[in-house]
């Protein structure tokens, strides 16, 4: 593999021109084909298998004329304090509202509130349901003008009007300012790290060129713009660690002597070997998103790791050819100073000119006297290693202890900040009819197979009012050939309370009583037990996901470091580092813990996506982290050093550039803390921390822990295994100890020749 890739990098070097030219030619034709390609079907969120999915495609197939995936909306109109709904005055001005909006488009049916007794017991409170025949996305601006200006109008007649429902709601977005403010504190990492402003602007236009290519060919091949959303954020990631770690590489290279066209092609084979066999474990982990069973989230894992795909390219060929561009330009001024003073001609100086194309070899090479951070590090967890694996494992065990708390769930409006205007009509609706009645279960009722429909259909109505935690049932509607119909029952739990979880399975549970006794099939469906079913079969889908990709990461690892112990420790580490990150999510967001401080304003279930997501994003990071620090440190070892001093030296040439790639991916991903969406925010919370938690807990401290304590015995593995896993030799020891001035068989020069022993 080092082999393969010091070529690939020497030729992209020599090439650089045709190298670019066809990656700019790629984009070009991937962003035509983009703009060319038709408009995508919505991806929806299908849940195939789970009941709630069963009740809406019977819908579809017995209300032919409906639309279950229709917006929906509720106009709420309260009275003021001490006067009631009923009045003349207010009567009229709700009339008024549900006529002007029945008038306008895409309306499929607005009913009055006062014909169908939605009032509350109180006379407070009374509400308008609005269906739509479009989705929410496909609704227009003028649809949604008329609804406000209607609440508007009903303000003026001193009415408090509140719009709740998914007319108004809009789709979460990851784009825009965070990740504008996300390149900006990347650019400002980098040039700390590299002291060089184009060794900084590299990774981050070659990760830009890595999502524009990725999401021009996501959209070119007919998928929708949301599959993009993972594809962008770990497109932006990995594009940028790629490039950091290569272009560090080749910065080591030059700082012991070698030549821009060498250095390169050594960078291309070692970092370059780390990228590749990390860009695979990142794919694994989005490709394992197929287990899960959500056609959308296979189609956003599948899309994300073909934009990993790309940015591996881009890090192993594009890279290598900038950098031919511009070969001191990326140099920091320690390294430039170093290699001018290296033969004596420092600026100003005078002597013989070298020849073109050859570089001076520097008196010392840097950090050969001085350590940096990395090293003092390094040293003093090697120097007392069980104590600091101790403290790490107990920080995070203690860390992780809410997560036995976990609860999953879909929040909806409830979770809302009170300033939106779909809050506030939920907690209307919740004071005026219970908090139940923002969450009704829809039961259909397949009475095809009774003897008498009807009076199946009132069996099952009775059975329904009868039940505990039922407060209200609707009267039954049927469909035109009067063997199906819809009737809503009301819990008096709100919808993300676990007593309505339960009673949503004890309805399902009297179904076979009530097919038995009737002949009709009743399944529960609706918002909330969709809600229900897709936290279900997130849940249950999460250990199987785990298995297959620590699974399959663990026997990449192995191939990778040809080892048992280590792959195993970085397994183990990650699942410490994920567990401490839902402690931190449970406590915030459901236990109520520093809410303020993000501010969140209503504690509740994490989503139930969260989990799923959360590990794929975060697994593809920490194994680029693994990879690239545990390889340097292999390296070492390989050419000689003992494990303990292996582990220094690893941290003296990776620490750095592991550290700007984690404050990189923390800073982007906290930035989405301060979104007024509590999806986003949570997803903020929980990406920044646990990427904190696994680089610098995790990384930077139990591993190189557990590695001194295990000392030889870290790189074991049995005979008969060795002899049957491949040697990728992804650390480089085919490319011989890096000294100036020597190459090794195979090895090329600066024209591409075969280079000789000096």
């Amino acid at each position: 593999m080092a082999t393969f890739l010091y070529r690939l990098g020497h030729l992209a070097f020599r090439k650089r021109r045709w190298v670019a030219l066809m990656w700019v030619a790629i984009l070009a034709a991937t962003a035509f084909a983009a703009v060319r390609a038709p408009a995508a079907p919505d991806d929806g969120f299908a849940m195939p298998g789970t009941e709630s999915q069963k009740a809406f495609d019977l819908l579809d197939q017995r209300f032919p004329s409906g639309n279950s995936e229709g917006a929906d909306a509720r106009l709420v109109f309260v009275a003021p304090d001490g006067q009631k709904i009923t009045a003349t005055r207010y009567k009229e001005a709700i009339d008024e509202a549900v006529t002007a909006v029945a008038g306008g488009g895409q309306v499929a049916t607005a009913l009055d509130p006062f014909d169908v007794h939605a009032v509350s017991k109180d006379d407070s409170t009374a509400y308008s349901s609005i269906s739509y025949a479009e989705k929410a996305e496909d609704l227009t601006d003028a649809t949604k003008k008329t609804l406000t200006d209607a609440a508007d109008d009903a303000r003026e007649a001193g009415l408090t009007v509140e719009i709740g429902g998914s007319a108004l709601g809009v789709a979460p977005e990851f784009g825009g300012t965070t990740e504008i403010i996300g390149v900006a504190i990347a650019a400002v990492v980098l040039v700390i790290t590299f002291g060089s402003l184009v060794a900084a602007g590299l990774p981050l236009l070659t990760a830009l060129l890595s999502i524009g290519v990725g999401v021009a060919g996501i959209v070119a091949v007919g998928l929708s713009t949301t599959t993009t959303t993972l594809a962008l954020m770990l497109g932006l990631a990995v594009g940028i660690d790629y490039a950091l770690f290569i272009v560090s590489r080749y910065s080591a290279e030059r700082a012991v002597g070698h030549s821009p066209a060498e250095a390169a092609a050594r960078a291309a084979g070692t970092a370059g070997s780390a990228v590749v066999f990390a860009g695979l474990t990142v794919v694994i982990a989005l490709a394992g998103l197929s287990v899960v069973g959500v056609p959308t989230l296979t189609k956003m894992g599948l899309a994300a790791a073909a934009t990993v795909v790309i940015a591996v390219l881009i890090a192993v060929t594009l890279v290598p050819a900038v950098l031919g561009f511009a070969p001191k330009a990326v140099l920091s001024r320690k390294v430039r100073t170093a290699l001018r003073g290296g033969d004596g001609h420092g600026a100003g100086a005078s002597g013989p000119r070298r020849p073109r194309g050859t570089e001076p070899t520097p008196t010392t090479k840097p950090n050969a006297t001085k350590p940096n951070m990395g090293t003092r590090w390094a040293r003093f967890v090697v120097g007392r290693p069980l104590p600091v694996l101790l403290l790490g494992i107990v920080g995070l065990g203690i860390l992780a202890v809410p997560t036995l708390d976990l609860r999953l769930g879909l929040p909806g409006d409830e979770a809302q900040p009170t300033s939106t205007t779909q809050r506030r009509a939920y907690d209307n609706l919740a004071e005026g009819f219970g908090p139940g009645f923002n969450g009704p279960l829809t039961v259909v009722v397949d009475a095809k197979g009774a003897q008498d429909p009807k009076a199946a259909v009132a069996t099952v109505a009775e059975k329904l009012a009868a039940t505990d935690g039922v407060v209200s049932v609707s009267p039954a509607m049927f469909n035109k050939s009067g063997d199906t119909a819809i009737i809503s029952a009301t819990p008096s739990t709100g919808p993300s309370e676990e007593g309505t979880k339960d009673l949503v399975h004890t309805l399902r549970e009297e179904r076979a009583g009530l097919k038995a006794d009737t002949g009709a099939t009743m399944l529960v469906t609706g918002t909330t037990a969709v809600n229900i079913d897709v936290s279900q079969k997130l849940t249950d889908a999460l250990v199987p996901y785990l298995a297959v990709v620590v699974s399959l990461a663990f026997l990449l690892l192995m191939i990778v470091f040809r080892s048992v112990l280590v792959p195993l420790k970085a397994a183990l580490g990650f699942l410490l580092s994920v567990a401490a990150s839902f402690g931190v999510i449970v406590a915030i967001f459901q236990w109520g813990w520093l809410a303020g401080l993000v501010g969140v304003e209503q504690t509740g279930p994490v989503m139930s996506m969260m989990p799923i997501f959360l590990i794929g994003v975060v697994f593809g990071l920490a194994m680029d982290y693994e990879v690239f620090l545990v390889t340097r440190m292999r390296e070492a070892y390989i050419h000689g050093e003992s494990t303990g001093q292996a582990v220094v030296t690893g941290f003296r040439h990776s620490a750095r550039v592991v550290v700007a790639a984690a404050v990189i991916m923390i800073a982007v991903f906290a930035g989405f803390i301060g979104s007024g969406e509590s999806l986003i925010k949570m997803m903020g919370v929980g990406l920044s921390t646990a990427v904190f938690f696994d680089a610098f807990v995790v990384r930077m401290t139990i591993v190189p822990a557990v590695l001194a304590l295990l000392g030889d015995k870290a790189w074991w593995m049995p005979r008969r295994l060795a002899k049957i896993v491949p040697n990728v030799d992804v650390e480089g020891e085919a490319l011989g100890q890096g000294q100036p001035g020597q190459a090794l068989p195979g090895h090329l020069d600066e024209q591409g020749r075969e280079a000789v022993h000096v």
